[in-house]
Parts: C-alpha cells; structure tokens; sequence
C-alpha cells in the first residue's frame, strides 16, 4: 500500500482542526476558537475546550472565517497600509482618535515643530511641513499610524497684542504605533541562513530634530552582528556599526536583499537624531 507522507497528514488534520471552530485571522497568527460576540471594539471569543472569554480588538484582525463558512471582513484592518522605509513616509496615517490605535504595537512618541519664515507666511502650508516631518519620523521607525496628543497652530499673520508680526507655527506632537511588526523568527532564519554575522551597510538616512525632511548618505561600513533577541515582539540586535556610538539597534523592516535598522542618536551634537541604516544581505 502507498504510504502517504507524513506531512500531508499534518496539513490535512491540522485543517480539520481549524474547520470545527471558528478562525480569528490576526495580523500575526491564526486563532482557532469559538466566537461569542463582535462588539464596535472588540471580538470575544473562547479557547477550544475553554470556558474563560478572551477579546481582541478589531483593528488586529484581518477577518473571520466561521465553522459555517460565513467570511466576514473587518475593515479595520484596511485602513493600515506598509510601511517598510522612509520613502513609505505618504502611507502613515495620522488620527485623533484613542480608540483606532487600540489594540496596536507602541513604537514611540514622536513630535515636530514648523515655522512661517516670514509673519505673512501660510498657515496650511507650515501645518503641511510639520505633519510631513512627523510622518517621516514614524516611517523611520517603522510605524504606520500616530495618534495625535496635541496638535496647535497659532496664525499670527496679521499679528496680535502679544506677538506683534510672529511667524506662523505649527505644533504636533503624539505616538506612534504600527499595526504588525516583522517576524523575529523570519528575520532570524534568514540571517541563519546566511551562515554569517559580518554585513556592509551602503545607506544611512537621518532626520535631525531641527530637520524637516530626511537626508541619506551612501556610505559604505562594516555590521557586527553580536546578538540577535526578541524584545516583546520587537526584534533588537547588538551590533558593532562603523561610525556609530549606538550598540543597539531594532529591525524596521527586511526583506532577502537586505534589512533596515533604526536608532535615536541623544548625543549633546545631534540629540534626538532618528537613524535607519541599510544593510545589504
């Protein structure tokens, strides 16, 4: 009689699994389960086998697929777009709204200032170069979406009591998360399977505090590898960079041509400086 190969059994029970309950689809796994409720928020469900109600906000979820076979789409998950780098900067959305970040990655708090050059200068256009910089500022660490905690304009065009002929200025400030982060466990595979730690970065980026857009070097270093861990789902690696002080560093993004790092430089020089430098495979 013809065997049939082992991991064709696996495949075949582990989906007949799956079929007996409900599917969650995450941005990061596949939960089976059995779902109790779809709040405005929120899905409720519970373990195979469990009593206890477990939830899961909706901008997690990518959709469900019912033991019935009934699919249901969220949308939420539509509203997030890639972002790999900094050129990806247009694809960060900016919200005001608490309840759309809920649920998602914390990356870090980011803030931009932007002035008028002149007292006649344009309102919507310091605002547009202030929301610009602190797009930038996201993508550079690999986030798709700030959540707004101030955001002030002053026109003082025309001038006032207070600040006769004051430029216009702009102030954000807010968090930004990302709805999905890399996998440590693909990263780690391909540099597994390069067999090697030493890389040679070719690109750094760098978007100073005082900067309102990034400016990248092609520059040529050396990357040591000298441990590769996972920080709460971050991926970190202590690294030895040439022309870096920084020793620690987190993966933005990858793919197999190469991977992206970020750092914040808080030396007295450039303090606050954000970082990504590109690293060739």
């Amino acid at each position: 009689m013809k065997k049939i190969p082992f991991i064709f059994l696996l495949i075949f029970f582990s989906q007949r699994a799956f079929a007996q309950y409900d599917t969650i689809y995450s941005n990061d796994e596949r939960i089976a389960c059995s779902v109790k409720e779809v709040t405005p928020d929120a899905v409720k469900f519970s373990y195979p086998n469990e009593d206890l109600v477990n939830s899961v906000y909706k901008n997690t979820i990518q959709k469900i697929v019912f033991k019935s076979g009934r699919v249901q789409i969220f949308a939420e998950s539509t509203y997030f777009k890639t972002v790999n780098s900094v050129e990806d900067f247009d694809n960060v959305s900016l919200s005001h709204v608490a309840g759309e970040v809920q649920g998602l990655y914390k990356i870090g708090e980011v803030g931009a200032k932007a002035r008028g050059t002149t007292a006649l200068a344009n309102m919507e256009k310091v605002k547009e170069r202030a929301e610009m910089k602190i797009k930038i500022q996201a993508a550079m660490m690999g986030a798709n979406i700030v959540y707004l905690t101030q955001f002030a304009t002053s026109d003082n065009r025309l001038g006032n009591r207070y600040n006769v002929g004051q430029a216009t200025a702009t102030n954000i400030s807010g968090v930004a998360y990302s709805n999905k982060l890399p996998s440590f466990d693909g990263f780690e595979n391909l540099i597994n399977a390069k067999s090697k730690l030493n890389f040679i970065y070719n690109e750094v980026d760098k978007l100073g505090s005082g900067d309102y857009e990034c400016t990248r070097f092609t520059d040529t270093g050396a990357v040591i590898i000298n441990r590769i861990y996972n920080d709460n789902g971050f991926i970190m690696i202590d690294a030895s960079i040439t022309g870096f002080d920084n020793k620690t560093f987190r993966v933005i993004s990858y793919n197999t041509d190469g991977f992206i790092l970020e750092c914040i430089d808080n030396s007295d020089i450039t303090e606050n400086s954000i970082y990504n430098v590109r690293v060739r495979l």
